[in-house]
């Protein structure tokens, strides 16, 4: 646990990604294979659920640090993170506990919280408090509370595996996709020069697009490159192999069961055949909208009305595998064209639809598309140089997004929360409201978009303006403008203003206009399509 503890603090006092990598490559190549297991699978983001309630850690936490729960309370307000709060807080260990292995703390002390009586929680808590010194309680903490997080990303995970191991990264990165328990055998095989990978269930790695920011003239000449409609739903891979079907997320969630309609279509498939595509509710000739998808996310049982209402296909974008061969490295134009043939002698009954092309006869055709892309239930434009193989995870050069402007609403700030981690005591969880007559009405959350300098300003503002306080919250005299943008826009009767938007960041504070002078919800609604 104590090399672990270490190791965490390494990745999280620098910001230097070679010194991350060498940090992980070092306790992968010392590390016991139970260990390392555990480790990667707490390092590529697979928590576990929070094992105890935050109220009990909350009390015991305070009880065994010997302060009021009021003055716990406050701390924890201070410094925004569960974790720390506690390890701040409690006295430093009499002596250190016998050092034990990270997989032993995990499954016999850990993973058997799971279920137990308060008591016998509590019991098992203050023990493990006891044993562990600062450092180590502080990861035991995180783990405990499901807020592991650390600065390290599933793609220097990855490089540090490859450099430990001498094993290709793109093999370990493909090892590493679908479902996999943390045993010592997983990680022998992770590692391995010589394994097999068999697995009939395991999808490739994602294939990502950068977003295009420069014009498109700058990416050459428009008939070395594929335009599609960049859609709005689940990213995900179907995979046919030994007569079995596999659905997973790009999040590597497997969504069997979720999408009927579109696995049936996929025991049609041939044998060793994984299309890459998007899942969306499609009626006719075009999706229908995000809000629809919603209906059919996270659901296991779909009754017949919802299952005929929202209909689900997969727009396929490529093929990566036919007859169990990788066709990854091959050029897109091949793949696409393997693509158009396998779909044209599938039956899927349109459950499998090749993704449109966008003609580019030149790039003001492109931008012109761009425009138009909200006119048939696009987030924008995919452009794909025709040449590519289908990379592993985000790289630039080959594949851009290029998504149409978003929509935009001056708002004002009403209420006003702390953030967590490094913006623990600061207030940087906003809500904003619009004007509905002589009132504010609460319409968008956002978190995200101010500099470093802006959130100081806006958190003295907070705290020299608050009317009233609602536990954490604040609620600010209505004063500050920002400009908030969003992807879209939907009804909703959950929300007082009756709409609600996706992905709401702010990218400008309009010091420049008043209050008075925000946007309406008369004009919000305004956005909404008939």
């Amino acid at each position: 646990m104590r090399s672990f503890a270490r190791l965490y603090a390494a990745l999280d006092e620098t910001t230097a990604t070679n010194e991350k990598v060498a940090a992980l490559a070092d306790y992968f190549r010392s590390a016991p294979p139970e260990d390392a297991a555990w480790a990667v699978h707490f390092l590529t983001g697979r928590r576990p659920k929070r094992l105890v309630s935050a109220p009990d850690l909350r009390r015991w936490a305070a009880d065994e640090a010997g302060v009021p729960e009021w003055l716990f309370e406050e701390s924890y307000q201070a410094v925004g993170d569960l974790a720390e709060t506690i390890t701040l807080l409690l006295p430093e260990p009499a002596e250190s506990g016998e050092e034990r292995a990270l997989a032993w703390w995990v499954e016999e002390r850990l993973l058997p919280l799971r279920g137990q009586d308060p008591s016998v929680q509590r019991e098992e808590m203050v023990r493990a408090w006891r044993e562990l010194d600062r450092r180590a309680r502080f990861v035991w903490n995180k783990l405990i509370t499901g807020a592991f997080r650390v600065g390290a990303s599933v793609r220097l995970v990855e490089r540090a595996l490859a450099q430990a191991s001498g094993v290709e990264e793109g093999a370990i990165s493909h090892r590493l996709m679908g479902g996999w328990e943390p045993t010592p055998e997983f990680f022998r095989r992770l590692v391995s020069v010589d394994v097999s990978d068999a697995d009939v269930s395991r999808p490739y790695p994602f294939y990502l697009a950068y977003s295009l920011e420069a014009e498109p003239e700058s990416l050459g000449d428009p008939a070395e490159w594929l335009a599609e409609w960049k859609w709005d739903g689940i990213r995900a891979q179907l995979i046919r192999r030994t007569g079995r079907t596999f659905l997973w997320s790009r999040g590597e969630e497997l969504l069997n069961g979720r999408f009927p309609e579109v696995e049936e279509a996929a025991a049609l498939l041939p044998d060793g055949s994984v299309l890459d595509g998007e899942l969306l509710p499609w009626l006719g000739e075009a999706p229908l909208p995000f809000a629809q998808l919603q209906r059919r996310i996270g659901r296991t049982t779909l009754s017949r009305k919802v299952l005929a209402e929202v209909p689900e296909v997969l727009v396929a974008y490529d093929l990566l595998e036919e007859s169990g061969e990788d066709l990854r490295p091959l050029a897109l134009s091949e793949r696409r064209g393997r693509l158009l043939a396998l779909l044209a002698r599938t039956p899927s009954a349109g459950r499998l639809v090749l993704s449109p092309t966008v003609e580019l006869p030149d790039w003001a055709a492109a931008v012109d598309a761009r425009h138009r892309a909200r006119e048939v239930g696009a987030e924008g434009l995919m452009l794909k140089r025709g040449a590519s193989g289908y990379g592993i995870g985000r790289r630039r050069g080959d594949w851009w997004k290029w998504k149409v402007e978003p929509y935009s609403v001056d708002a004002v700030l009403m209420y006003a929360q702390p953030g967590s981690g490094r913006r623990a005591g600061l207030f940087t969880d906003y809500t904003f409201g619009v004007w509905d007559g002589e009132q504010l009405v609460a319409f968008a959350k956002a978190y995200s978009g101010l500099t470093d300098g802006e959130i100081r300003k806006v958190d003295a503002f907070v705290r020299r303006n608050t009317i009233e306080k609602h536990g954490p919250v604040r609620v600010v005299k209505p004063e500050l403008v920002f400009e908030l943008a969003f992807e879209g826009i939907q009804r909703s009767t959950r929300h007082k203003s009756g709409v609600a938007v996706r992905f709401p960041r702010m990218i400008r504070w309009r010091t420049d206009k008043p209050a008075s002078q925000a946007d309406t919800l008369a004009m919000v609604r305004g956005m909404l399509a008939d």
